[in-house]
């Protein structure tokens, strides 16, 4: 199914893997897995045959029988005919444009119905059928049905599904495609827990082979079998399941660090050995020759045990202080046509609060904290800052990030001064290195967050709009930034569907969607932050 030998892949003269060699056969469900920045979005954009153009690579790869692929970031307009959800869906096995075909034939021929035109049809209805055409309702529903998506949506413009009704669009194409190959980029984005087990089932259930990038530990344990895993350039293979990665890794580790350890003592005693005769007789000195042989021959192929992950840790700056009242809402209404996410929402935010907005998928959350962040006009009502309020957003897609500048370009509108200054703290998030000359195009997903959560550092703001702030994070970096606001005495508000930001965050307040009722937090809210 999947065959990838002697595989090198670098970015800006940055190699990320070498030698890379491994497989995923027939039915085998595989995860790569590994830190944020290691390489491998660019791993598995070589792996599918389109590499970005900074992306150099050489070495193997051979694929047989057909793929489907799930991006992180979602094509805009989708792959169908029409920019709506069930168009795109159907366009997995071509049913879109068929569809459409089959429609303007059977009018070709109701307007004159000549043989040629009757043939025309009778033979796109034929391949229609065969294709399961008038199957894909049944299908479709029951796809839908699983992932917890209202059925109407799929008839909507994409442009205007929320990132998780969108996800579930996206997830539902590459299912219904039913190819021999799934590759997902991070598929449980956005998807809240009954959805997620539905998927951990379907994704087991597959006869199709799996090759999935997911920090969701969950995901990792129950529907993979095989890890593999990239560090240090390298990419190690482990049977299991993520947690037998953990198990067997450990114990590598373990066997490798006492192999080098008796490597470097026999290499101690050697010396020692050949130090003590190397000016003594002929005889002695020759000893002497033996051994330093035999520690030339340790030295060359001794164990090497690299260096531990070190812990992830993120800071913000000291906030200056704002006045008492920080963002006073007054009758907040968005409305998309005729569609109303948001009614009449009012609230006032103090400083300090540490707020988190609460609600299923469409039910306003990102139309509210784009209003707050002053970069959507809601359609009535206001939304007024309070008294030395400096404002930093973090948008779910990044849209504050400029595609043509690159990590370190971004930071030069920030107070940060000299270059040195700003490799400092983009460092401090991850990005060092070649890594900061990159443009948000060019840096995976989790990069893209660690840039953004950088901005905000550098920025010296008092009150964080944060949308989403650990999509596409590994684990350790989720942990990272809830400690981050743990401490922070400035003023958050803060959408969320991942229950260890949550957590961290110790909410003051909630804010309920679609009911528009603020509430102090209570822990029974917990429950409703993996609700989407």
């Amino acid at each position: 199914m999947l065959l990838v030998t002697s595989l090198r892949v670098e970015v800006a003269g940055r190699v990320l893997v070498d030698e890379a060699s491994f497989s995923v056969a027939d039915a085998e469900k595989a995860a790569i897995v590994g830190r944020n920045g290691v390489g491998k979005t660019s791993l598995l954009s070589v792996v599918l045959g389109h590499p970005a153009a900074h992306v150099r690579h050489r070495g193997e790869v051979i694929r047989t029988g057909s793929v489907t692929y799930l991006p992180q970031v979602p094509i805009d307009k989708g792959l169908g005919v029409e920019p709506i959800g069930l168009s795109h869906v159907l366009s997995a096995r071509g049913l879109d444009r068929l569809d459409a075909d089959v429609h303007a034939a059977r009018a070709a021929m109701a307007a004159d119905p000549t043989s040629e035109r009757i043939t025309a049809f009778s033979d796109l209805e034929s391949t229609f059928t065969a294709k399961g055409g008038y199957m894909a309702e049944a299908e479709v529903s029951r796809l839908a049905a699983g992932l917890g998506l209202r059925e109407e949506l799929l008839l909507e413009d994409l442009s205007t599904l929320s990132g998780g009704q969108r996800r579930r669009v996206d997830l539902m194409r590459v299912l219904y495609e039913d190819a021999d190959l799934l590759v997902l980029d991070e598929p449980t984005n956005h998807l809240d827990r009954s959805a997620k087990r539905w998927l951990f089932a379907e994704l087991a259930g597959l006869d199709s082979s799996l090759l999935l990038i997911s920090h969701d530990l969950a995901l990792l344990d129950q529907s993979i079998d095989k890890v593999l895993h990239v560090a240090d350039g390298k990419v190690a293979e482990y049977k299991g399941n993520y947690s037998a990665f953990l198990r067997q890794s450990a114990e590598a580790r373990q066997r490798a660090e006492l192999l080098s350890k008796r490597e470097g003592a026999e290499i101690k005693r050697l010396k020692e050995f050949a130090d003590a005769r190397r000016h003594s007789t002929e005889k002695q000195a020759r000893k002497a020759k033996i051994a330093d042989r035999k520690v030339e021959r340790l030295e060359a192929t001794r164990t090497v045990v690299g260096p531990k992950e070190k812990a992830t840790t993120f800071r913000l700056p000291a906030p200056p202080r704002s006045g008492d009242d920080v963002i006073e809402l007054s009758g907040l209404r968005v409305a998309y046509g005729r569609h109303v996410v948001l009614a009449r929402t009012s609230m006032l935010v103090g400083r300090g609060d540490r707020i988190l907005v609460v609600g299923r998928n469409g039910a306003g959350k990102s139309s509210l904290l784009r209003c707050l962040a002053g970069v959507q006009d809601p359609t009535a009502g206001s939304v007024r800052l309070g008294v030395n309020v400096e404002l930093g957003y973090f948008a779910q897609e990044h849209e504050q990030l400029d595609a043509s500048r690159s990590a370190l370009d971004h930071m030069a509108d920030t107070p940060l001064v000299t270059e040195v200054d700003r490799r400092k703290l983009l460092g401090a998030f991850g990005l060092s290195g070649e890594t900061v000359l990159h443009r948000p195009d060019e840096l995976s997903g989790g990069e893209r967050a660690k840039l953004a959560l950088a901005l905000l550092a550098a920025g010296r703001v008092n009150l964080l709009i944060l949308d989403e702030p650990t999509n596409n994070l590994d684990p350790a970096s989720v942990v990272a930034v809830a400690r981050m606001l743990t401490g922070w005495p400035g003023t958050v508000v803060a959408v969320s569907h991942e229950r260890a930001f949550a957590e961290g965050l110790h909410p003051t307040h909630a804010v309920l969607l679609p009911e528009e009722h603020v509430d102090l937090w209570r822990e029974e809210y917990l429950d409703l932050v993996e609700q989407r």
